[in-house]
């Protein structure tokens, strides 16, 4: 939708018009819905009212994700992909943050892990490695392809590359389950709740960079991808990728 605007100074009666979007305003609802799940499990103790407000949250996170990229296609490439590299200098600051209060406490603790933690499998994050990193290079194969001309091959290998980070997602649901029936949890001591909540920050970008792609898939299936879209959403998937080496090394094994 777009409000028109009158003619302004040089434009020579050429109407203007200024574009809005309800989406951004959904996914950041969403966020604050998962806000308020984590209150009322953590805070309030209210199970029953977290897990509602936890899959309201999720969805319109997502359908945010995905209703404001499908807005955005159709457009050429414009600035996203430099505003794509200013946005992932933003999340990088915050994994940095994440990571620099990790290492503090490590560092000074007298001791690591912590009493209560029980032994974090190492062959699963192993195997959640290759996958996500081998998405990176079906992902880039994909671009490669699409960059050609060749749609149908671009179709199949961004499909490979979502199969693999829903695989990726579903080992780390795995984890989690098997973790929290073990008697793990964020709240068991404070690499609980590191390991939790870097691993869900990190897991939350997964699902935004599914949820992009998921938005731009009918057109792909239609032969219609778009190279500066794609480009834009390869580049912050690639990021997701890279930022996993750092969770996974220092979360896991050290």
């Amino acid at each position: 939708m777009s409000h028109e605007v009158g003619a302004v100074h040089g434009d020579h009666g050429h109407g203007a018009h200024w574009e809005w979007s309800m989406w951004p305003a959904v996914a950041s609802l969403g966020i604050l819905a998962l806000a308020l799940a984590f209150s009322f499990h953590f805070v309030y103790h209210q199970s029953f009212a977290a897990a509602i407000t936890l899959g309201v949250g999720v969805v319109m996170v997502l359908a945010g994700v995905a209703g404001w990229t499908s807005e955005a296609m159709g457009h050429g490439e414009g600035l996203s992909f430099g505003a794509m590299g200013w946005f992932i200098l933003a999340e990088a600051m915050i994994f940095v943050s994440f990571l620099g209060s990790y290492w503090f406490l490590r560092l000074g603790a007298p001791f690591w892990p912590p009493e209560n933690t029980p032994e974090i499998p190492k062959v699963l994050p192993i195997i959640m490695t290759f996958v996500l990193v081998g998405s990176s290079f079906t992902m880039h194969h994909a671009e490669a392809l699409l960059h050609q001309g060749n749609q149908a091959g671009f179709r199949t290998w961004l499909l490979i590359t979502l199969a693999m980070g829903a695989a990726f997602l579903g080992m780390s649901a795995y984890e989690w389950n098997h973790l929290i029936h073990g008697g793990f949890s964020i709240s068991t001591n404070v690499y609980g709740t590191f390991f939790f909540s870097i691993t869900g920050f990190h897991g939350g970008h997964v699902i935004v960079g599914l949820s992009i792609f998921l938005a731009g898939l009918p057109s792909a299936l239609r032969g219609q991808a778009e190279p500066g879209f794609w480009r834009t959403a390869g580049l912050y998937w690639h990021f997701v990728d890279i930022i996993w080496f750092f969770v996974v090394s220092q979360i896991y094994f050290w």
